[in-house]
């Protein structure tokens, strides 16, 4: 009997693939993606929720910022842009923006420094560590998984930076925050699409869209559109953006299989000095495809259903 799917709740799955965790090698067990019949989108089962401290170890990539790389300034003059188009659409002199996933505050430090109007940022993360530097950023701080969020506020701007891929229920998720969403709000979210080429060409390896085992639903653009079905939020914008790290991991990984690379759980693939130099030139790939073809990331702006 195939497991249910966490977007559709369809019970028609096959299959996709067995793997093992070929970034940090956290665990040597398989971890089984299934695909959903219904609705297109893969999603892992069973799921290892009472695992986080194994597989989200120390010296996970999020934990540690995103360095100061040529690559990392790229990605942050970038991102810059998205939030600065966001933030210009808010009304009010005060704005309140909350970062599920957003480590010690380094996103949020960006934010208010393109406008001066966000006057209250909060983070939701599971690294006890980031509290402390976060706090001392000005930020709030909750360390707790999101479904266990709890707050009597709304937020002007909420950002799931590649971080909808990584929950338990992505429906109940999305519909949480829209609660915590004021009217004229949004959502940014960032999450990997399956349906890409560097995807296919990893596909009966090791694609690093699927993160294993922390990537829980990895979505399409109609699985995600799927999603949002009931849960109070529309699609405002989207667009398919650069998948350079995935690329450049899948393609550490497979070098490391083949001996001419060395990665390891004390020096993952994020950390390898060709990772930047690899997430550089297939960034630029992607940007160059992007009128072309999809990509294996997609920004996608959510706001409040209109009635």
């Amino acid at each position: 009997m195939s497991p249910s799917c966490p977007v559709c709740g369809s019970g028609v799955s096959t299959r996709y693939g067995s793997f093992t965790d070929e970034e940090y090698f956290t665990s040597a067990v398989r971890f089984d993606y299934w695909h959903c019949g219904g609705c297109g989108s893969l999603f892992l089962h069973p799921l290892p929720v009472d695992r986080l401290a194994e597989i989200y170890p120390p010296n996970y990539y999020s934990y540690a910022g995103t360095g100061a790389s040529v690559t990392g300034w790229i990605k942050n003059r970038l991102d810059a842009r998205r939030f600065r188009a966001c933030l210009r659409r808010m009304p009010g002199r005060n704005l309140s923006v909350l970062d599920v996933g957003g480590s010690c505050g380094w996103t949020l430090d960006l934010i208010r420094a393109i406008d001066a109007r966000v006057v209250r940022t909060e983070i939701v993360d599971l690294d006890p560590r980031a509290g402390d530097e976060a706090r001392a950023r000005g930020h709030a701080y909750s360390c707790v998984r999101i479904e266990k969020f709890k707050s009597s506020r709304t937020f002007d701007l909420i950002l799931l930076l590649n971080l909808i891929e990584h929950v338990e229920s992505p429906r109940r998720v999305l519909a949480q925050l829209a609660e915590r969403l004021s009217p004229d709000g949004l959502i940014l979210v960032k999450t990997p699409n399956y349906r890409s080429l560097d995807a296919r060409l990893f596909a009966k390896s090791f694609w690093a869209g699927l993160h294993v085992p922390r990537h829980w639903t990895v979505f399409t653009r109609p699985s995600f559109e799927m999603l949002l079905q009931g849960s109070g939020l529309a699609i405002d914008d989207f667009a398919y953006t650069q998948g350079g790290a995935f690329w450049a991991a899948s393609l550490l990984a497979a070098w490391h299989r083949r001996g001419w690379v060395r990665i390891s759980r004390d020096r993952p693939a994020v950390y390898h000095p060709l990772f930047p130099v690899l997430a550089g030139i297939t960034a630029a790939f992607d940007f160059l495809r992007l009128p072309f073809a999809p990509t294996s990331q997609m920004f996608i702006t959510l706001r409040r259903e209109r009635r």
